[in-house]
């Protein structure tokens, strides 16, 4: 088994509770938001985009079979990043094209392999656990899966100047800039979705947030007949927009499917197919935003949650649709963010029997998806629904004004400790899988 090195995490735990002291003392709090803008890059710009993202993509999969090879040849070899940047400069002496990379677009790649291996590991210590879920060894990436590149640090590197995206061994192109930037610029990836680019940027900003007393706290239910059902009784459905451009989406994968592997015909069907799935997202997304704004400033004053494993979910094959188009930890994400920068608090509570507990007596009985009612020996009758929601907000009380991270599954097992005591984060909040 290959073992992974981290060195860093003990100057990052002092960073931490350096934080928590300034946030305690002060009352501010430090946070990351994103900005997406739209850039029109020439035909020379994309061609260089389209280069370093390929140039990118290939590297990646060569520093991740010198990896595996290294395993192959000594079984105790350790995987760290010391490790992958002697790697990363052996490809480069045997190839010198991977300098037109941009130096911070290569640490990235690199950034980006160590932590799909401690993902990897992550997940190897909860199946031992006895978790159900698959450790998942990392893979080569297809071209079709590396569409970004990313330059993780601002240092000149990239700069808007009159309308303007200058990028270091690109050059300048158009972008669209609707709004300011707020905050310390950090990190700018430049994203290719179909045939259209985007670039967007990561800022730190210090907020501070209202004090609010927790008087109104409201259960959240998350479900497939309703989007979410509160536990005041309100329920909201979400369109379906997956149902309106099905037919449509199928009619362009068999097209895909029929035409030649690498032929023009078949790149211009996979972008008509792309443009299907983006409208589709982008409809959610603003479906979402919406509905988490509402919340926020619907006189609520704490959000209690399901804390849901999406993984084993989708094992119902018959349901594993409905519940990928539902988004529900895109929203959670998306309502944690909001609600932390109006100084509310969303608490994650265990799921297990939400829906099969009655919430006047505390009786426990089969609930199957066909019943949607909860009728108890107790003589309460009540949409399931509405009774689950209930169980979330009774359970979080009980769990005390306990915050989560919006974060979720992208903290490291080692951090997860002290994170416990942080408030909800939202790095790169709003763009979820989308960079």
């Amino acid at each position: 088994m290959i073992r992974l090195v981290n060195p860093s995490f003990q100057w990052w735990v002092r960073g931490v509770k350096r934080y928590i002291r300034m946030e305690n003392k002060t009352g501010n709090m430090e946070t990351m938001r994103a900005y997406k803008f739209r850039i029109y890059p020439d035909t020379k710009r994309q061609i260089a985009i389209d280069d370093a993202i390929s140039m990118s993509q290939r590297l990646y999969n060569k520093l991740l079979e010198k990896t595996i090879n290294a395993h192959k040849s000594n079984s105790n070899s350790k995987i760290s990043q010391r490790t992958i940047n002697q790697f990363l400069n052996e490809i480069i002496k045997e190839d010198k094209e991977y300098l037109q990379l941009y130096a911070h677009v290569r640490v990235d790649i690199r950034n980006r392999l160590l932590k799909t291996y401690q993902n990897f590991f992550r997940r190897c210590q909860q199946k031992k656990s006895g978790a159900n879920m698959k450790a998942g060894f990392p893979r080569f990436k297809s071209k079709d899966k590396f569409n970004s590149i990313m330059h993780i640090e601002n240092n000149g590197s990239f700069r808007i100047e009159k309308g303007r995206l200058r990028v270091s061994k690109i050059g300048t192109m158009k972008i669209e800039q609707h709004r300011n930037i707020i905050g310390n610029v950090k990190t700018m990836t430049i994203k290719r979705e179909g045939k259209e680019y985007y670039a967007v940027f990561t800022a730190e900003q210090i907020i501070n947030p209202p004090k609010i007393k927790d008087t109104n706290p409201v259960g959240i239910d998350m479900g497939l007949n309703n989007f979410i059902v509160l536990s005041d009784g309100e329920a909201i459905r979400k369109p379906k927009f997956f149902k309106k451009r099905e037919r449509r989406i199928a009619r362009w994968q068999r097209i895909v499917a029929r035409r030649n592997k690498g032929s023009k015909r078949r790149e211009d069907a996979k972008f008509r197919l792309q443009e299907e799935w983006k409208g589709i997202t982008n409809q959610s997304n603003d479906f979402m935003h919406k509905l988490s704004d509402k919340l926020v400033h619907g006189g609520f004053t704490s959000f209690a949650v399901e804390e849901l494993h999406i993984e084993n979910m989708l094992k119902n094959h018959r349901l594993a649709q409905s519940i990928q188009n539902a988004s529900w930890n895109k929203f959670i994400q998306m309502l944690s963010y909001k609600a932390e920068s109006a100084g509310m608090k969303v608490i994650k509570v265990d799921a297990r029997n939400t829906s099969r507990e009655c919430s006047n007596c505390g009786n426990i009985q089969e609930m199957p998806l066909s019943v949607r009612e909860y009728n108890c020996k107790c003589g309460m009758q009540l949409d399931r629904d509405i009774n689950a929601a209930i169980n979330i907000l009774h359970s979080a009380t009980t769990l005390g004004q306990r915050g989560s991270h919006a974060q979720g599954e992208n903290v490291r097992p080692q951090q997860e400790a002290v994170l416990k005591e942080l408030r909800t984060y939202p790095a790169n909040a709003g763009e979820a899988n989308d960079l």
